[in-house]
């Protein structure tokens, strides 16, 4: 038998709650099969737990996580967390408040705060004042996280949890009711079961099993995060409780506190960079020759000794576009569904703000029965169009800006030194872009407002530096022509994407 792990209830109503234990435990017969205890799967199998549905998630190991993304939560994210009941998961996991970030553009700094998106009132002088306040966010432990999300789906009376690993999909042989109903698994590698669901949901991560079978594309990942950590206590950085973005003449480098006495390094190194070959003495040597000159003085003592440690890890920086899911009893969901370069930390508040909108969307008083298959994957394609205000954002916005941060032409170079002065502009040209990547501003053409008002400004620095000559030889207009180009060809692809069924 499968590793059960479950929490009694002592509910006034124990003996209902009972019943669909027995059914869970002894039976593996479930309203929904979620495979995968990370962020989506975890917070997913509270949602429609706390509606009443019964739940078996189903985990390979239940070991705290060791990740190194996956660390940092948007507000947007906080607020999706607040939404689904989970935002004591939080707490007393050493995490850290974030109030923005701080980019850095050869060696010249600029702040971007959180903008506002909240009003609270106070009374005082016998008149309510209003009080502006700014969004936060929080960096951690994945792992801590991760612990406290399963520690939530332990407890819930409507929720059993089977430490064993899914092998394959079930599939129904029925002409009445064709596709999945339920999933085979693995326990302690020798011990075969089954489990059984109205709904299977899949959120086994970006390195799903399963993707490729009922998906029609595929990841693509054209560089590594490199990730290392730093100790804090000798490494402060240059803006505290802020994320660190910084450009230069190597890929982006981000910098961003993880708990009190810890500091993650995060350096992106696309794929075929000739100064990280074998022949050039791999990633060691080029963290030390090539990365290490361009962070801030006050990091760079714990940046070298962690070097010489060599506690190096790495992940896959993927793109995944969307699609609909259209197989009878499945949900595709979560990293295995869609996935963004992680740059821009909009991971975990794409998944938690898409397990508000399937809460939703397939809540008992529109989705009465979730063997309803039709009417189940007619929700399940309006969530798709309908998670587009917030993920489309995210999702480009992620995209678009590794393009820019690590720009490798011309013209891309200078679209990046446009989009820094743009940030130097201050007000709504920090506002705008920071409120899209934080999760609280949902409107794409929010987005394509600002992209191109960077790629108009970067047009105009590339004339103020060509000057009258450039001018005068028509130089600058060509060059100006191909800068909108690029720009042109930096977004719309990923906008086509996003607009696929």
């Amino acid at each position: 038998m499968p590793l059960i792990l479950d929490t009694p209830s002592e509910s006034s109503i124990e003996s209902v709650y009972d019943i669909h234990e027995e059914r869970r435990r002894l039976h593996h017969d479930a309203d929904v099969v979620v495979v995968g205890a990370g962020v989506l799967g975890s917070a997913l199998a509270v949602a429609f737990a706390d509606q009443g549905r019964s739940v078996i998630l189903l985990e390979k190991s239940l070991k705290e996580p060791d990740r190194i993304v996956g660390e940092l939560l948007q507000p947007g994210g906080v607020q999706a967390l607040e939404k689904l009941g989970l935002r004591h998961c939080l707490d007393d996991i050493d995490a850290i408040t974030v109030k923005g970030y701080g980019v850095f553009y050869y060696g010249k700094a600029v702040e971007i705060p959180y903008p506002s998106n909240a009003v609270e009132q106070s009374e005082g002088n016998e008149k309510l004042n209003k009080i502006s306040k700014r969004a936060e966010g929080r960096s951690f432990h994945h792992g801590r996280f991760i612990s406290k999300l399963r520690a939530a789906a332990l407890s819930h009376p409507n929720i059993t949890v089977f430490e064993t690993e899914v092998t394959s999909l079930v599939t129904s042989n029925s002409e009445r009711t064709p596709g999945i109903i339920g999933v085979q698994t693995l326990t302690k590698k020798v011990q075969q079961d089954y489990f059984f669901g109205s709904l299977t949901v899949v959120a086994d991560g970006y390195n799903s099993k399963f993707r490729k079978q009922y998906s029609t594309v595929t990841p693509i990942s054209k560089s590594k995060f490199w990730g290392l950590e730093l100790h804090h206590d000798s490494c402060p950085l240059p803006m505290p409780n802020h994320g660190h973005v910084i450009l230069s003449e190597v890929a982006p480098i981000l910098l961003y506190q993880i708990g009190s006495h810890e500091t993650r390094a995060l350096i992106d190194i696309p794929e075929n960079t000739p100064s990280a070959s074998v022949a050039a003495g791999g990633v060691k040597n080029y963290l030390t020759n090539a990365v290490l000159p361009n962070i801030p003085s006050s990091v760079r003592p714990s940046f070298q000794a962690a070097i010489e440690a060599g506690h190096l890890r790495s992940m896959p920086n993927s793109f995944l576009p969307p699609t609909v899911n259209r197989t009878p009893g499945l949900a595709l969901l979560g990293d295995a569904l869609n996935m963004r370069h992680p740059l821009t930390g909009g991971g975990m508040t794409v998944a938690l703000n898409d397990v508000v909108l399937i809460k939703s969307l397939l809540s008992p008083e529109t989705v009465p029965d979730l063997d309803d298959a039709t009417l189940v994957l007619r929700q399940l394609r309006a969530f798709h169009w309908q998670r587009k205000n917030l993920t489309a954002v995210i999702n480009i916005l992620a995209q678009a800006l590794y393009s820019l941060f690590a720009a490798d032409d011309k013209q891309l170079k200078y679209l990046q030194r446009g989009c820094f002065r743009y940030f130097q502009l201050g007000g709504n040209c920090i506002d705008g872009p920071v409120g899209l990547l934080a999760g609280i501003i949902r409107q794409p053409l929010v987005l394509f407002y600002h992209f191109f008002s960077v790629a108009f400004l970067s047009i105009w620095v590339m004339l103020c530096e060509q000057g009258v000559v450039g001018a005068l030889t028509g130089w600058s207009a060509v060059q100006g022509v191909l800068i909108f180009y690029k720009a042109c060809v930096v977004l719309f692809p990923y906008i086509w994407a996003e607009c696929q069924s």
